[in-house]
């Protein structure tokens, strides 16, 4: 009968090991499940991040720049003279849909055998009417280089335009434009035109 204590005392230490290595079997097993779950979310967390990027990216993709290129013409409101020549420009968007930057060479030829050369930096605000059309009004300085025979001159002139672009795919790969402009000469006699430009649009992606 002096022997059951003892036994009792054996029976709960040995119940006391078996409860402990399975208590710290089942803590090595979740802290390993843990370890498993971290680490995935650790080497599929970004990959997944990176893929949403990159669709994202993909969808709503827009060009760097947008070239236009195409014919002008003016008209002077002093005079009633009239020329006609080329159109050159480059447009970049530095804040969507808030501005856009268009810097542009046009060349005007006369009857008169005279020449004129405008380049301008214009800035924009657009507003997107819907996926195929953009209307863009804009002011900006103007650089005026004149040749006629015995004279060349160099003035200042400020310019205020509407730009009507339009895609005909929807993507703003390829399109064209129609861009009605005033311009004010600063220089003496303060000459006043109209001009429009129209031509062909190319995303640059």
């Amino acid at each position: 009968m002096r022997r059951r204590p003892f036994r009792r005392v054996g029976d709960l230490y040995v119940h006391w090991i078996l409860n402990w290595k399975i208590q710290a079997r089942l803590k090595l097993e979740a802290a390993r499940l843990h370890f498993v779950s971290a680490t995935n979310f650790l080497l599929l967390g970004p990959l997944f991040l990176c893929s949403e990027m990159a669709f994202a990216q993909s969808v709503n993709k827009d060009p760097v720049a947008i070239v236009e290129l195409g014919g002008a013409a003016g008209w002077s409101l002093k005079n009633g003279g009239s020329s006609f020549g080329a159109d050159a420009a480059v447009e970049v968007t530095p804040i969507e849909n808030w501005l856009e930057l268009e810097a542009g060479v046009t060349s005007l030829f006369s009857r008169h055998h005279s020449t004129e050369w405008n380049t301008d930096l214009l800035f924009k605000k657009p507003w997107t009417l819907s996926k195929k059309a953009e209307l863009m009004a804009g002011v900006g300085p103007e650089w005026v280089h004149t040749r006629e025979p015995g004279m060349r001159a160099n003035s200042i002139a400020g310019e205020a335009v509407l730009d009507f672009m339009f895609w005909p795919g929807g993507k703003h790969k390829f399109g064209w434009f129609l861009e009605p402009g005033y311009d004010y000469n600063f220089a003496r006699g303060h000459e006043r035109s109209f001009g429009i430009s129209g031509g062909l649009l190319i995303a640059i992606p």
